[in-house]
C-alpha cells in the first residue's frame, strides 16, 4: 500500500506546480554552459529562434531571444556544434524543461582562443612586438601595396578611401585569399613577393570583420613573422574596432578598420596643396624683398656717388661703381634663377601628383556607376512590390477573421477571453461567449457531451 502519510497536505494547481519548479531550477543552476548540436530550427516572424541542442543520448529544448541573436557573429543552423551559456528554465504552459540561452559560440572557438593566446605570449617573449622593430611609414607613398581579397568589401573601402584622400598615388593589389586553408600561404607568399619587387612604399594588409575562425589566417605564425621580416612597413587594417589579431601585434601600425587603414597611408591631398600654395606665396616674397633691399643699397651707392667730388674721384671710383652694378646684377640674376630653379621643383611635384589628368575617367566611372545603381534599385523595389503582395496574400489566407467568414467561431470565457478548446474545461450553467464573423452572443452550459 502507498503510504499517504508522506505527501504534504498542501495541494498544488499545475500552473502551481510549474511555477515553483521554474523558479526552483533558476535558482538552483542559474547559468550553465552546455555543448551540443543545433536541430529542429525554428525562425518566427518575432526573431527569436526556437531549437533542441541534442548530443547522442539525449536532446533539450531552448529558446534564443532577439535581444541575444543580435550578437552573434555566426548563423545558427541545423547541425552546427556549439557551446551555449544559458539559464535553465522551465515554460509554465506546457510544462516543458528548456533552457534560455544568453549567449552562443560555435564549438571550438575556445580552443582557438587558448592557442591565439599562447602564440601571443611566445611571439612577446621574443621580443616582436617591441616598440624598436617599428618601421616609419613614408609620409607621402610613391606606391601602395594591398594584400586582400580582390572580392571582399574591405579593398573597396581602401581604395575609396585612397581615391579621396590622394588619387595620384598609384595602387598595387595583390591579391591573397583571407580565410581557409590556403590563406597563411598566400599571404606569406604576397608579402615576400612585394618586398622581392620593391615598387611599394608602403604595404596594407586588410580584410572585413569575421569570427575568431574568420580571422585564423591572421593568427598563424608563418604570417607574423613574414610581417616582421619586411623590410616594407606593414599597416594591419583587420575586422572591426573589437578585434584583435597576431598580424596586429606585430605589424608596424594597426588600424582598426580597413578604411582607417587606408586614412593612416596617405596624407591628405588637399592639405599638401594649400601647403604648395603657401610655399610659392612664401618664395615670391622673398625675391620681392631681396630685389627690394638690392635696389635700396643701389640707390645708397648712387646717393654717396653724387656726394663725391666729381674731379679725380669720379673717373676712381667709376670703374668701382661698374664693378659693383655687375656684381649687384650677377648676384640678383643668381638669386632669381636659383629661386626659380626651386619653384620649378617645386611645381614638378605637384603636376606629379595633379588629378586633373583622371577626372574624365573617374566622371565616366561615376555615370556608368550612377546607371547601375538605378537599374539596380529599380529592380530591388520590382522585387520588393512583389514581396508584398505574396505577404499581403498569405497574411489574408491565415487571417483569423477569413476563418471567421467561413462560418467557424471563437469560443473563449466571458470575463477573461481564454480561448475554450475542449469540453474537459466546460461545466454545466457555465457561461460562454462564442464569437461570430459579425457580432457574439453569451450563453449558458445546459449539457455536455465529451467526445
Amino acid at each position: 500500500m502507498f503510504n499517504t502519510s508522506i505527501l504534504e497536505n498542501k495541494i498544488y494547481s499545475v500552473s502551481q506546480l510549474n511555477r515553483e519548479t521554474k523558479n526552483l531550477l533558476s535558482d538552483h543552476f542559474s547559468y550553465v554552459q552546455v555543448e551540443g548540436e543545433i536541430s529542429n530550427l525554428s525562425n518566427p516572424s518575432s526573431g527569436h529562434i526556437y531549437f533542441s541542442l541534442k548530443d547522442k543520448k539525449a536532446q533539450i529544448r531552448c529558446a534564443m531571444f532577439k535581444s541575444q541573436l543580435r550578437r552573434l557573429k555566426f548563423k545558427p543552423e541545423n547541425g552546427k556544434q556549439i557551446i551555449l551559456t544559458a539559464q535553465v528554465s522551465l515554460y509554465e504552459a506546457r510544462g516543458d524543461y528548456q533552457l534560455i540561452v544568453d549567449k552562443m559560440q560555435e564549438a571550438g572557438e575556445g580552443a582557438l582562443q587558448i592557442a591565439f593566446e599562447q602564440l601571443k605570449k611566445k611571439l612577446q617573449n621574443e621580443g616582436l612586438f617591441d616598440l624598436s622593430l617599428k618601421k616609419n611609414l613614408p609620409e607621402i607613398p610613391s606606391q601602395i601595396g594591398v594584400i586582400t581579397s580582390p572580392s571582399g568589401a574591405a579593398i573597396h573601402d581602401v581604395l575609396s578611401v585612397l581615391k579621396r584622400r590622394f588619387p595620384a598615388i598609384p595602387v598595387i593589389i595583390y591579391p591573397t585569399a583571407v580565410q581557409g586553408n590556403l590563406a597563411k600561404s598566400e599571404i606569406v607568399s604576397a608579402l615576400e613577393t612585394a618586398n622581392k619587387q620593391k615598387q611599394v612604399d608602403v604595404i596594407i594588409l586588410t580584410r572585413g570583420g569575421g569570427s575568431i575562425e574568420d580571422l585564423w589566417s591572421f593568427n598563424e605564425e608563418s604570417v607574423a613573422r613574414a610581417i616582421v621580416k619586411s623590410k616594407i612597413p606593414v599597416i594591419s587594417g583587420i575586422g572591426h574596432d573589437v578585434d584583435f589579431t597576431i598580424a596586429d601585434f606585430v605589424a608596424d601600425l594597426r588600424a582598426p578598420t580597413p578604411s582607417v587603414a587606408a586614412e593612416s597611408t596617405v596624407p591628405n591631398q588637399s592639405t599638401w596643396l594649400s601647403t604648395f600654395q603657401s610655399l610659392e606665396n612664401q618664395l615670391i616674397k622673398t625675391i620681392q624683398l631681396h630685389i627690394l633691399n638690392y635696389q635700396q643699397s643701389t640707390n645708397w651707392i648712387n646717393k654717396r656717388l653724387q656726394q663725391q667730388h666729381p674731379g679725380q674721384k669720379l673717373k676712381h671710383h667709376a670703374q668701382t661703381l661698374d664693378h659693383l652694378e655687375s656684381r649687384l646684377a650677377h648676384a640678383i640674376n643668381n638669386k632669381i634663377q636659383h629661386n626659380k630653379h626651386l619653384l620649378k621643383n617645386k611645381l614638378t611635384i605637384f603636376h606629379q601628383h595633379n588629378p586633373s589628368s583622371k577626372i574624365a575617367r573617374y566622371k565616366e566611372q561615376q555615370h556608368y556607376l550612377y546607371i547601375r545603381l538605378n537599374n539596380t534599385i529599380k529592380r530591388q523595389l520590382k522585387n520588393l512590390q512583389r514581396q508584398h503582395l505574396s505577404l499581403v496574400q498569405t497574411l489574408h489566407a491565415v487571417s483569423p477573421l477569413a476563418t471567421l467568414e467561413r462560418g467557424y467561431s471563437i469560443v473563449t470565457e466571458p470575463e477573461s477571453s481564454t480561448v475554450i478548446s475542449s469540453t474537459q474545461k466546460l461545466s454545466i450553467n457555465d457561461k460562454i461567449k462564442t464569437r461570430f464573423a459579425h457580432g457574439e452572443l453569451i450563453s449558458q452550459i445546459m449539457d455536455i457531451k465529451h467526445d
